[in-house]
This record gives C-alpha cells, structure tokens and sequence, in this order.
C-alpha cells in the first residue's frame, strides 16, 4: 500500500505538540523533624503534550509525558506518562484504550469519589495531580444520560516522598514493602461504571467501583537498617458514590457523598457546600465568591484520610482581567479538636506565554491522632514560574 493510499484512508490527519516547562522553589521555615531534612527545595519540570486526530477527528491520539528533577528528593524526582491513550468517537459512543486521566467530583477541598487515578503526592500534597491509570473505557450517550464503564487492568502504587522529602510521615513510608489484600497484587483488575446526567441547573453522577484501593492504609515495620518505616497495605474495596452539581442564580450548590467497603468496617462519608459569587465588586470586573464546605467521614480519627470532621471557609477573588489573575485563600477547621490548615493559592499569566503562580501551606494546633500532624513543622510557601510553548 502506498503512502498516499494510506494518508486517503486515514483522512485529513491533523497534528500538534504542546509543551511547558518550569521551575519551582519551595521554602520551609520551621525547622524539620528529621534533620536530614532541608529548609529549601528546588526543582524543575518539563511535560511535553502530541496530540493527532483522522478520519475525520472521529479517531485521535494523545500522549503526555511528564519528568521532574528535585534538588533534596530523590523520590520527587521521576518520570511518568500522564496520558497515552487512543480514542474512537462514534455518533453516541465513545472508545478510550491506554493510560488515561479521569477526573470525578465537585467539590473544592477534598474529592471523595474520584477514584480512577492514583494521587500523586509527591507532585503535590493536595491530591489534585494524578498518575495516568491504564484503562479501556467505553462510553454510551442516550436520552436518559451518559454511561461510562472501565476495566483496569493493573493497578499504580501510591508514590511519596523519600526520607529526605518534605511533607512526608514520620517514620516515612517505605513503598518496597508494599501489601496487597491478594495474590494478583498489583495485577488485579478494577471495574468501575458512572452514570451522569444533566437536568436542567442539576448535573448528577452515580458510580461504583470494585478493586484495588487508591489510597492505602498503613502498618508499623522497620527498614533494612531496622529503622521504623510505615507499610503500605492495598485493600480491595467497593465503593458506590454520588455526586451532584447545581447553578441556581450565583449560587452553586456542590455534594459527594460514598459508601465504601473491604477497608476495615463499611463506612459512610460526605462533603459538601456552596459557592455564592458576587459578580462585578463595586461596579468593577472582578468576581468575589465566598466558599464553604462541610467534610464527614463517620471512621473519625480512624479514617486514612485527613478531612473526617471538618469545616471549610473560603474566598475565591478573580480579576476577570486579560492575565487570568485568580486568587484562593481559606482555612479548614476541626471541629473536634480545632485543628486548622490555611491554604492560600494565587497565579497570573504574564504575556502569553508565561504563568506564574503562589502557594502557601500552613497547618496549625493539628492533634495527635490527625492524618496530618506529620505535616506540623513543615509550613511552607511554593513559587512557580512556567513557560508554555
């Protein structure tokens, strides 16, 4: 077959690369735990996006590699494939098949029914970067909604970061001793299946996902060198979950509610809240929106996650300026124990090819028995400059 026979019968193939690179630098100004820790932290990233579509742009390929090289970490540093994933789009349906990022949740704080991907916390310690998750995703629109069914076919261990890390437990997490709840360990299949559907202001989601847990629970060991060291152990689960979105005026209404089982006893948690934007501040562009949410997890303080008992109070400001300049800032409340973490996120575009962006971490009376009192000395301010090309 020829080349031109082949360039007809692919049809109009069409492709692009999109790239951005960046360094970062953060500073922590409490002294650490471990004194093989560091006050200061430098590191650079590159991701690289290409993207190709024919027949039409009913088929396409995406493949998204990401490195970043940490100055203290050795864990921090490391390469991962975000997306290699192929699609077929038919009138109705949809085909994905390889490493692929889906992204379920409304709410601001802490996302109960994302469960896909695996959380990358060495990228970040607010669970919003992931790893690309290995999947065959098949799609369905009809009147009554959409339906997405995935089969997984292996599952990705949680990354974290290594004894010289910041932001890390203590004793750290030793990820070569991991533990699975079976013999096909990292082998065992997940499936998962989602329907959503939007009803006038409602937009609505109900799934339930069956196989390895994203996030571990942890069992005391010790290391080579018979230092205490935290193991990971996998539990298969099922977890049902729903999630609802509501636009009411300047209103907007967010829920996530699940069900989970195999971890431990069966347990029932939620968040929830609203966002309330007041548009156009004094006659001027910028938006203000004032932000609260509720988080529950009936485990209490033995839920693996940090936000059981919480409240969270919040302003969004945004300069609806050519710059996209945005600013988060708010602070989450224990109500048991009055434990608080403020959290402060600002960015800007300079010029169009620039973005530069703030974040500032402080955690604050954090009891004992908290997730994050690992995290009690390691206040910190995170400046990042990236270039897109």
């Amino acid at each position: 077959m020829s080349l031109v026979m082949l360039w007809g019968m692919l049809g109009n193939v069409t492709a692009d690369w999109f790239s951005e690179a960046g360094i970062q630098g953060r500073w922590f100004w409490q002294s650490p735990l471990d004194p093989v820790q560091e006050s200061t932290d430098l590191s650079v990233h590159l991701q690289t996006e290409y993207y190709t579509s024919w027949d039409g742009g009913d088929q396409s390929f995406t493949f998204k590699p990401f490195l970043r090289l940490d100055q203290q970490d050795d864990n921090r540093t490391h390469f991962d494939i975000r997306e290699a994933v192929w699609v077929h789009a038919g009138e109705d349906t949809e085909v994905r098949l390889g490493l692929d990022k889906v992204f379920w949740g409304v709410t601001e704080v802490y996302h109960l029914v994302d469960i896909i991907n695996q959380t990358d916390v060495v990228e970040n310690p607010d669970g919003e970067q992931k790893l690309g998750q290995p999947m065959l995703k098949y799609s369905m629109e009809r009147d009554w909604g959409t339906l997405d069914a995935f089969l997984m076919p292996w599952f990705r261990e949680r990354p974290y970061p290594g004894e010289k890390g910041r932001l890390r437990s203590h004793p750290r997490v030793d990820v070569d001793q991991v533990h699975y709840d079976n013999d096909l360990e990292d082998h065992y299949p997940s499936i998962a299946v989602r329907w959503s559907r939007s009803i006038g202001d409602w937009d609505l989601g109900v799934a339930h996902f069956h196989g390895t847990s994203r996030e571990p629970r942890f069992e005391p060991g010790t290391d080579g060198k018979d230092h205490p060291v935290l193991v990971p152990h996998y539990d298969l689960i099922d977890q049902t979950s729903i999630d609802v979105q509501a636009i009411v005026e300047e209103w907007l209404w967010k829920l996530e509610a699940i069900h989970r089982s195999g971890q431990g006893e069966s347990y029932f948690a939620t968040t929830g809240g609203f966002e309330y934007t007041y548009v156009g501040v004094a006659d001027s562009a910028v938006d203000l929106g004032v932000l609260v949410e509720l988080m529950y997890d009936e485990r209490g303080d033995a839920a693996t996650q940090p936000f059981n008992r919480d409240v969270f109070l919040g302003l969004r400001w945004v300069a609806n300026d050519a710059q996209s300049t945005e600013v988060l800032g708010g602070v989450v409340v224990d109500w048991e124990n009055e434990g608080r973490f403020y959290n402060l996120e600002a960015s800007r575009r300079l010029g169009d090819a620039w973005k530069a962006s703030l974040e500032m971490r402080i955690w604050s009376n954090i009891a004992p028995t908290d997730p994050t009192y690992a995290f009690r000395r390691d206040d910190y301010i995170e400046a990042n400059l990236v270039r897109y090309f």
